[in-house]
């Protein structure tokens, strides 16, 4: 078991995540209050939207609405929302509230084509001209490096090619990332070995894990990541979550509340506002049934 070592813990919650493969539409109004209250916690940051497609994912179809809903005045929360593409990085860059802009790219090319219909060498360019569209308005971009730890699809992996990726991404300057478990396939073993090759190969950078998992396997990934030094993550109250451009049966995020257990198990301080999390906790019933 670890002891605190004064590491300072970094938790990006994800109700985007979790809410985007829910099939029935959740009104704006619940959406927004259930942001709201999520704002009051405290995390890092608050993936609370994206500004893709309605076609691709109904769910998002009132992002911007949602938006100007919400009261960040009183927050210290850093808003991210996901985009897909140059369209959607020039709506998202509109946005004064919004700090940061997050793009999925594929390591794998099956999934790359399935997610954003266009191939790894096209979403490349997508992120140079995401890169200049954030320097113009103020933002930041981050990008999940999605299939990271492997694919279902057969595609070649490796922590090299991981890294490879990664090389060109920086190039183009990105210095915010996420190593993305998309269908919840890593080990702790390798959630160690991917980690620490490409922190070790790019130590300049921003790394976090945005980590899909069951439920059971949680505990465990999660502390072989602590091991390795990740002190981002992302995560999902109730574990809600899930690519639904991944595959048909739906893997969650990892469960907000497994990694503050973890954390409170190893005397690792998050200061969050445990009342304003309760009153989330309670009023994600609304949201998700």
């Amino acid at each position: 078991m670890l002891r605190n070592d004064g590491k300072k813990v970094f938790i990006t919650e994800c109700p985007r995540d979790a809410m985007q493969g829910i099939p029935g539409f959740i009104p704006t109004a619940i959406k927004a209050k259930y942001l709201q209250l999520l704002l009051a916690v405290g995390f890092s940051r608050l993936d609370f939207g994206s500004f893709v497609s309605p076609k691709a994912i109904p769910q998002m179809q009132d992002t911007a609405e949602v938006l100007d809903m919400l009261n960040t005045a009183t927050s210290s929360t850093s808003l991210l929302t996901i985009i897909a593409n140059v369209r959607g990085a020039k709506e998202a860059s509109r946005q004064a509230q919004v700090d940061l802009l997050g793009f999925p790219f594929s390591v794998s090319e099956t999934f790359q084509l399935r997610n954003a219909n266009s191939t790894i060498s096209q979403a490349l360019e997508t992120v140079q001209q995401l890169v200049a569209i954030c320097r113009e308005n103020h933002k930041t971009p981050l990008v999940y490096l999605s299939m990271g730890f492997g694919n279902p699809y057969g595609d070649a992996w490796s922590p090299a090619i991981v890294a490879d990726q990664t090389s060109k991404l920086v190039d183009a300057g990105i210095t915010h990332f996420a190593l993305a478990d998309t269908v919840g396939s890593s080990k702790p073993d390798n959630i160690a070995e991917v980690y620490t090759y490409i922190k070790a190969a790019f130590p300049a950078i921003e790394l976090g894990l945005h980590l899909h998992s069951t439920p059971e396997a949680s505990r465990n990934k999660l502390i072989a990541a602590l091991d390795a030094g990740c002190n981002h993550f992302d995560t999902a109250l109730r574990g809600f979550g899930g690519c639904p451009m991944a595959e048909d049966k739906l893997t969650g995020n990892i469960a907000t509340e497994t990694l503050l257990q973890v954390l409170y198990e190893l005397n690792i301080e998050t200061n969050l506002d445990r009342v304003a999390w309760a009153e989330a906790m309670q009023y994600s019933d609304e949201v998700f049934g």
